[in-house]
Parts: C-alpha cells; structure tokens; sequence
C-alpha cells in the first residue's frame, strides 16, 4: 500500500471492510474475528472516528501486541501488518475457518459497526461453512429404547441389503445411525428421522404435507394430509396420496390393456425422496410441500441450492447436504449415490413420453411435473382414480381400491348410507371432491346403487353396496 491508497482509505470512512481506531483497545480482538468472519478488511491504527490522523508510534511492542492478540483468537486470525506515514495499517484476511472468536465471543461485521453474533447466527455460519451436518449431529433428546420404533428399523432393515444377524445396537452403530457414548446409545438425527416412534417430537418439521387444489391456482384445497411417519414412510405415503388424486389412462392393443399413469410415477418418487433427503433441516419453519393442480404438480423442499452449486449444474454436479440420509435411502435402493437423480428425472420422463420436469432454485427448490400430452393422440382414455390391481369389470369409469373406497364399500354393505356418513369415513373434508372422485365413479361402475335410483337428489336417498361391490371387496381382502 502507497500513500495514496491510504488517503483515499482516510477519505473513504469506516464501512463494512474498514475501521478506524486511534489504538489498541480492549475491543480489538473484537475488530480481527469481525472482519475475518465476514470478508476481511483493514484496521487503520493511529486515525479517530472523523478521518483525521492522530498518528500511533511503530514499535516492536505494538507489532508484538497485535500478533498476540491475532494468534489468540480461535483459530488464530491471519494479518498483515505495514506502517504507511503515521498510521499502522492492520489487513485482516477473511477466515477459511468460519466462524472464529476472541474471549468476547462470535462477532460479524455489519456495515461500519461490530456486531456480536447471536446463537442462529453463529450456527447458520457453522452450517454454511460445512462444519456441521444437520444429519450426522447427535440428538441428546432421543432416548433409547424408549423412543426406538422396532418395526420401523426392521421394515428398513428387510429392504436393506444387510443379512447378517447381527444385535440391533451393533447394526445401529455400523450404519452410523447411532454411536456408543458413556455405555449408552446416542442416535444421530439422521437415526431420529428414520426410526423414532414419533419423529415430530424431535423435530417440528419432520414432515411432508400433501394438497390437492381444485383449478390451477394455490386457492381452494380439495384434500389435504401431513404425513410423518418417518422418512421411508413419508415418501411412501406422499407418493400414494399422489397416485389417489391423478389419473390413470389405459390403451387397448391386441386385447391387452397399457396402464398409463397421468404422470410419471418413477420420476415423481425420485422427486420425492430428493425433496426429503436435500432438504436444509436446519430450516424449522418450514416442510416438504407435494401440491396437486389441475395442470402440474409441485414437488417443493426448504432450501437454497448448497454452497457451490449452480442451477446450471443441476443434472451434471451433485452436492449431498445430508449425506447421512442419503446413504440411508441408498441401502434400501431408494436413491442411486452417484448423485444422478435429476438426470434421472429428466431422462426417466423423456424415455416414457411424458414431458421432461422443471427445476425451480430459490428459498425452496421445486421440482414441477406436467401431465402427458399424448393421451388423445394416442387414442388412451382416461378414468379418474384407477388402480392396477383392483378393478370393476365395467366399459367406463371405476375406482381405485383404495383404503378409502374399501372403507365406503365396507359401511354401505348390507345397509344403505347417507352420502355425509360415506364422505365422513373416507376422511374427505370436500364435498365436491368426494362426488366427482368417489361417489359418482362408484355408482358409473355400479359398486354402488341409490335407494331412491329415480330421484337422485331425494333428501331420502341413501347408498348400498352392490354385488359388484362386495366382489371387490373379496378381491381386496385377498390380496391384502
């Protein structure tokens, strides 16, 4: 640095990267890990508060004081040191070990002021500088056995690729889902979202909420369900809640039916378990969002892109927030750890005719499906909540066998129902949701009959099961 580059410093005024001060004082420390947590800056030693220069003497015992004071922060703050005129400039590097603090604590700098760091504060700067992982941290609060769901760890253990019989504890502390402290179990977080009895008691935000919405707008919700069951659970259902709320299409070719989902299952599901496993779980406020519309769907998760990627990146680069997670799903075979599930989106919907998602990066990054356009072209018909498995033998339209739709045909065996007491125990809150995609498609498919068939809106009418129906039924419980 020249004299010229100090008077432009003198009549700049103290900002962001610059302070002014006539000497040490017992608030320098202070000054060093300010500017080394945030992007450097420079002291300027021997000026007042108003620009003017006082002046400082340039010493062995100044230079050895301020070393001193830099080497004791932790970690220690990187300096240099040059004598320009009459003042003492100090530059402070910015730390590639975020966050440092003095004996006062954590500060930051904020405009031309030092301001110390509050608890959110000093852990976003942990979590962005990748010191500590949501996922691999440990959950003091979890006690085991008492909080360890069995059935959940033996659900995912069965669709793991670990056979060997080994004790539960061991197995825990292998996939790093737990350590040993003290002679005690200490579950990781990671461990917590995967097999806690009850998830939401460690963690507000463990949770995936579902919505369907009449029309294209975020107005009027037809149907809605937060499930939080635990992480395999949550996609699981997320992805059951989808396929009862979209349609199926079917194509006739040689007397063989093609099932043709609305919208790519296998992409959805990746979108899915990309949402959980990415999310930034240090964001409380916030969950996974799955919403239906009439035009697309919305596959939403908290969170920024992590640090260092780009949206330009997304389908080449891979970055895990939570690799814990991630390598929780991978042994169940939920993920690929390679890091390719957008790619294998994208290709995934290409390859089956449907059109390639979109990727929308901000505060949440949503994953956006639209429906299959060919559908008319291709001469496929639609039926609204069709399942595989279980099917009417009927021409038109026939239900899902669904927990729902067995639950209605189940009440109105044998003894005809009001349509308020089949909507209330399919747990539908809309009126008009349940009409159009349970009650009309279940008397179209004649599983369902009125009681009063020749006035069909008879404040008398009542619903009984047809024999139809309670085939489906037998159907149904026998392949449950």
């Amino acid at each position: 640095m020249k004299v010229a580059d100090l008077d432009i410093l003198l009549q700049e005024g103290e900002g962001v990267m610059l302070e002014y001060k006539e000497g040490i004082s017992g608030s320098f420390a202070r000054e060093l890990v300010a500017f080394a947590n945030t992007a450097g800056g420079k002291i300027l030693l021997g000026v007042r508060d108003n620009g003017t220069v006082k002046g400082i003497a340039d010493t062995n015992v100044l230079r050895a004081r301020i070393q001193d004071i830099a080497r004791n922060c932790d970690p220690p703050v990187q300096i240099l040191l040059q004598h320009i005129g009459m003042v003492t400039v100090v530059t402070v590097l910015e730390s590639d070990a975020k966050p440092v603090q003095c004996s006062d604590g954590f500060f930051l700098r904020q405009g031309a002021v030092t301001q110390k760091l509050s608890r959110e504060e000093i852990r976003d700067m942990f979590r962005q500088g990748g010191a500590v992982r949501f996922d691999l941290s440990p959950c003091p609060a979890f006690r085991y056995p008492e909080d360890f769901d069995p059935v959940k760890f033996r659900e995912w253990l069965q669709k793991s690729t670990i056979s060997q019989p080994s004790p539960v504890e061991d197995i825990l502390v292998n996939i790093e889902a737990a350590e040993r402290s003290g002679g005690k179990l200490l579950f990781r977080n990671a461990g917590v979202l995967f097999f806690a009895r009850e998830p939401r008691r460690f963690f507000n935000h463990a949770y995936v909420t579902c919505l369907l919405f009449k029309g294209t707008v975020k107005l009027h919700v037809l149907d809605r369900k937060d499930f939080a069951g635990g992480i395999v659970a949550d996609i699981e259902e997320s992805l059951r809640f989808i396929e009862r709320n979209t349609r199926t299409a079917y194509r006739i070719e040689k007397l063989q039916r093609e099932e043709i989902p609305q919208y790519p299952v296998a992409a959805l599901r990746e979108a899915l378990t990309n949402a959980v496993m990415h999310r930034d779980w240090f964001i409380e406020g916030g969950n996974v969002f799955v919403e239906i519309y009439d035009d697309r769907i919305e596959v939403s998760s908290p969170g920024t892109l992590p640090k260092g990627m780009l949206p330009e990146d997304l389908g080449s680069k891979s970055i895990r927030r939570n690799p814990l997670i991630a390598d929780l799903l991978h042994r169940i075979a939920f993920i690929e750890k390679a890091g390719t599930g957008i790619r294998r989106m994208r290709d995934g919907a290409r390859e089956m005719g449907y059109p390639e998602p979109e990727f929308i990066a901000g505060n949440f990054f949503t994953a956006l499906f639209r429906p299959i356009h060919e559908a008319s072209e291709q001469g496929i018909r639609h039926v609204p909540d069709m399942h595989p498995t279980c099917t009417a033998h009927v021409p038109d339209m026939y239900p899902a066998c669904t927990p729902q739709v067995i639950a209605i045909l189940n009440l109105a065996e044998g003894e005809a129902k009001t349509r308020g007491v089949l909507q209330e125990v399919a747990k539908i809150k809309n009126r008009e949701h349940f009409y159009q995609h349970y009650l009309q498609p279940l008397l179209s498919a004649g599983l369902l009959e009125r009681t009063v068939p020749d006035k069909p809106r008879s404040p008398k009418q009542r619903y009984v099961t047809t024999a139809a129906g309670r085939a489906m039924i037998e159907k149904s419980d026998k392949e449950s």
